[in-house]
């Protein structure tokens, strides 16, 4: 594995639908935006089919390559999403339901007022020794086994996982985050001046995050991490502006630093 002094990533896109062009990845690219800042550039990027033998031959070469791997697609409930059982395999661990992951998303799915089917239930399949990376979008989460982070396919989600996973990474440096909400905010009304903040800053990783609950308890949380702690109080105002520009109250909520 590379020194841990200089980390590297590769990055591990899995699914039958990226190789016959029927769906266009776009999470190698914000993988490695947002690995940049943290000083962990991808050094390498593979797709692979909805084969288990792949997935695990190019999860064990990759892992013994670089620091870390993030694979991408084919954990979700249909019979085709077949990457944990592949993972459990390249680490020659068992698998089965983790009891804190099914509670939650059987609590989850009841308070949508949706069956909890067997087919829903494959989302709480955990490899034996793997500790589970958070899902704020939809509730079903990723998970780490040894320096293989496993994300699901959709890029908001996969996206929205990487804010667990950045405090976990070996940077050589501590990595500042400051997340700004705004209740009623709408990700269609801050994505330009996002992206142009996005550009302004380069040292900085930012991320939109909506939520909805309720019709009065709905918005958007913008995150922002880096290296540079001189730089958190002025990313803090520039997303505040950001939404108060919308008519929207920002509310900072507490920083999450490591």
């Amino acid at each position: 594995m590379t020194d841990k002094s200089s980390p590297t990533a590769a990055v591990l896109l899995i699914g039958d639908e990226l190789l016959s062009g029927r769906t266009r990845d776009i999470n190698l690219q914000q993988i490695a935006t947002y690995l940049a800042p943290l000083g962990i550039p991808v050094r390498e990027s593979r797709t692979v089919p909805d084969i288990e033998d792949e997935i695990v031959e190019a999860v064990n070469q990759l892992r013994a390559k670089y620091t870390y791997v993030f694979t991408t697609g084919g954990i979700g409930p249909t019979h085709d999403d077949i990457t944990a059982d592949a993972i459990a395999k390249a680490f020659g661990v068992g698998i089965s339901e983790h009891p804190e992951v099914t509670a939650m998303l059987a609590e989850r799915y009841a308070a949508m007022g949706t069956e909890y089917t067997p087919a829903r239930r494959r989302m709480a399949r955990i490899p034996h020794g793997a500790s589970v990376v958070a899902n704020p979008v939809s509730g079903a989460p990723g998970f780490q086994t040894g320096n293989v982070f496993t994300l699901a396919g959709v890029p908001q989600v996969a996206r929205a996982m990487l804010e667990d996973i950045g405090p976990r990474l070996e940077t050589g440096a501590v990595v500042h985050k400051i997340t700004i909400r705004g209740t009623g905010l709408r990700e269609g009304d801050i994505a330009e001046p996002l992206g142009q903040l996005a550009k302004e800053m380069p040292q900085v990783s930012f991320g939109s995050y909506p939520w909805f609950r309720t019709v009065g308890d709905n918005g958007v949380h913008l995150v922002a991490s880096t290296l540079h702690e001189e730089l958190i109080e002025e990313v803090a105002a520039k997303l505040s502006a950001i939404i108060e520009q919308t008519g929207v109250r920002p509310e900072r909520l507490e920083d999450a630093n490591t």
